[in-house]
């Protein structure tokens, strides 16, 4: 099957670059230096008492051929559930054997929604003129307020006498949500001191933004990072590793396509926060940001060749490689271990996590289409 996305070599060539995990190199992991102090933490947590532990297991190596992600990753896992690391590694060796994950970011962009409510219609829709003439005066204010930020595009909709207001900025690399929100709150104060008219009321944000909560819109467009990844496994693969056959795990993917159709699941996937959640708490993201990056689809077709091809889209991949907690010292050791800590960094990110999510899909399905999946959980997720 031929694809935009494919350029995948042949099994078994060596990748351009690779990053590896060495002893001795991960102290704060390995619970050899002591907690931080809760005056390190500033930013990061209020009333601190004490550390969390979660016990972090490394899945892979996972071979990438993204744009940003080249080479074979270790991936860092945070989690207590048994078989979730033992499944992604299955899914990451038939993805490696079969050549790599081929990732692209396809768009990016981190919104607000505030809203303005005004007395009648025709001085809302006056607001609406005024808006789109001022753009310049916007962008000033987001350079005034942030290093990082770009104001893209604010985008009105107009219902009755009020207005809601679609604010997209870029954020580099890093997440967002703060830098967006303080750069949206100066835009707002700017046009309710400036703008002519009389604004009865405004509010910086009303649920419209799609922030930590599943959302049309963002699964249409984009919130944070769009991401795909894909992949095609050799039918010899997915028999030796995933222990099915590339028509089974077609057959079963239907199956489960009209189960999300008719439970009214946003998206078609089998488990995306699995995956996502252990990256993000592994590697300091905002984890309740997992409810909208979870948000996906997911494809598994048999190939003319009669292969497998699968292939994840990701449209509300919310990641960051500077700031909040990644600077933490088991989080940027995490970052660090899959050269993703820093400037330069997030789009990377987004790639290994979006391929991760690839592996965890393959493998899962493959253990569901097979009736294995209820003997390794009871196998590698019970103690005793």
């Amino acid at each position: 099957m031929s694809s935009p996305l494919m350029n995948t070599p042949a099994a078994g060539t060596a990748p351009k670059e690779s990053t590896k995990v060495t002893s001795g190199s991960l102290p704060n992991l390995e619970g050899k230096t002591p907690n931080p102090l809760g005056s390190e933490l500033a930013g990061n947590i209020e009333n601190y008492i004490g550390m969390a532990r979660v016990p972090v297991g490394l899945a892979g190596p996972l071979r990438m051929q993204g744009e940003y992600a080249k080479g074979e990753y270790s991936i860092p896992l945070a989690t207590t559930e048994g078989a979730l690391v033992a499944s992604f590694t299955r899914g990451m060796k038939a993805i490696s054997l079969s050549g790599g994950a081929v990732t692209r970011v396809i768009s990016e962009g981190v919104q607000r929604a505030p809203y303005f409510r005004f007395e009648d219609l025709a001085t809302a829709a006056d607001f609406l003129k005024w808006i789109a003439v001022h753009q310049h005066e916007f962008e000033r204010i987001t350079g005034e307020n942030s290093r990082f930020a770009k104001l893209t595009s604010i985008t009105p909709t107009l219902e009755g006498n009020a207005v809601t207001l679609m604010v997209e900025f870029t954020t580099g690399d890093a997440a967002g949500q703060n830098m967006v929100t303080i750069c949206t709150d100066r835009i707002c104060r700017f046009i309710a001191s400036s703008y002519p008219g009389k604004i009865v009321e405004w509010y910086l944000e009303v649920n419209a933004s799609g922030d930590k909560k599943a959302s049309r819109v963002s699964f249409r467009n984009v919130r944070g990072k769009r991401v795909c990844a894909e992949i095609v496994v050799p039918r010899d693969i997915v028999i030796s590793v995933l222990k099915t056959t590339p028509e089974t795990i077609d057959r079963f993917g239907r199956a489960a396509c009209y189960g999300a159709l008719q439970s009214g699941t946003m998206g078609v996937h089998a488990h995306l926060a699995n995956g996502l959640t252990a990256l993000f708490i592994a590697c300091g993201q905002d984890v309740a940001c997992v409810a909208e990056a979870s948000v996906g689809t997911v494809r598994m077709e048999v190939t003319e060749a009669g292969d497998l091809y699968g292939s994840v889209t990701l449209p509300n991949l919310i990641v960051g490689t500077v700031g909040g907690g990644t600077g933490l010292p088991t989080q940027r050791e995490c970052l660090e271990m899959i050269d993703c800590f820093g400037t330069g960094g997030a789009r990377r990110f987004a790639e290994i996590a979006t391929a991760v999510c690839l592996a965890g899909e393959l493998s899962i399905l493959a253990a569901l289409a097979a009736g294995h999946f209820s003997a390794a959980h009871e196998r590698l997720g019970r103690k005793g």
